[in-house]
């Protein structure tokens, strides 16, 4: 989406606060004993009370409100009976709809206290996203955002994830550009422009580079791996990039 109007700039904030409050809401609510479904269930209240709908469910039919992925999952994990434990490795992923604008955000974070290695990559992802947010202006080639995810994993002896990708977003959920990537592609050279729509999520891995869906028809695992995601919507502007999703 390339927003033109002030009405899709205010648009886009009211869906981004309400998919960042739930994120956030939910990130408090994660302590052990408690199931990923009801987890999710408040997820579902929350996009109710705000007259907003979830994505995956509205435009997938997903099966739950939000992705829910625990430690060997990366991402569209489907909320259930799993309990969460202390030290578990979780990310949230929460992105819906309101008057016909989307948004998108996702994080992972350690219940509690874990082992160095699961804090450590959920560090270096926020490490990653800060540094591909100053590559985010209009007029840079899009390939730049990758080349610094992938330095700054490759400097805490870590890597990315590299059949996961960010993605444009505003009108649906997943638009043009198709793929933000968490790498350096050379022929990814197309330009960001004024006013474009991006959600972008760097996955930082300890060592595999690619995910593996799960027979359910959703879920992405890895073998032997643990992967941390950080995501936001943002808006292109000459000011500077507009997280819409804090």
């Amino acid at each position: 989406m390339i927003v033109k109007t002030e009405e899709d700039i205010k648009a886009l904030k009211e869906i981004g606060k309400i998919c960042g409050s739930i994120r956030n809401e939910l990130v408090q609510k994660t302590k052990p004993g408690i199931t990923t479904k009801e987890l999710d269930e408040i997820a579902g209240e929350l996009f109710e009370k705000a007259g907003a709908v979830s994505a995956p469910k509205g435009e997938y039919d997903f099966p739950g409100y939000t992705c829910i992925s625990v430690n060997e999952e990366v991402a569209h994990g489907i909320p259930g009976e799993r309990v969460i434990k202390e030290g578990d490795l979780v990310n949230i992923d929460v992105s819906g709809s309101k008057d016909g604008y989307f948004a998108d955000t996702g994080i992972s974070f350690v219940v509690g206290e874990g082992d160095e290695i699961k804090s450590k990559i959920c560090e270096v992802a926020k490490e990653a996203f800060d540094a591909g947010l100053k590559k985010i202006k209009p007029g840079a080639k899009k390939n730049g955002i990758g080349k610094v995810v992938m330095q700054t994993a490759k400097n805490n002896d870590l890597t990315v994830i590299l059949n996961l990708t960010g993605h444009g977003i505003g009108r649906t959920i997943h638009e043009k550009p198709d793929h933000i990537y968490n790498y350096y592609e050379p022929w990814d050279n197309e330009l960001l422009r004024e006013g474009m729509v991006i959600a972008f999520e760097p996955f930082i891995s300890t060592r595999e580079e690619e995910v593996y869906q799960l027979d359910d028809g959703w879920t992405y695992v890895t073998e032997n791996s643990f992967v941390a995601q950080y995501e936001h919507t943002i808006i292109v502007t000459k000011e500077g990039p507009m997280i819409i999703t804090e």
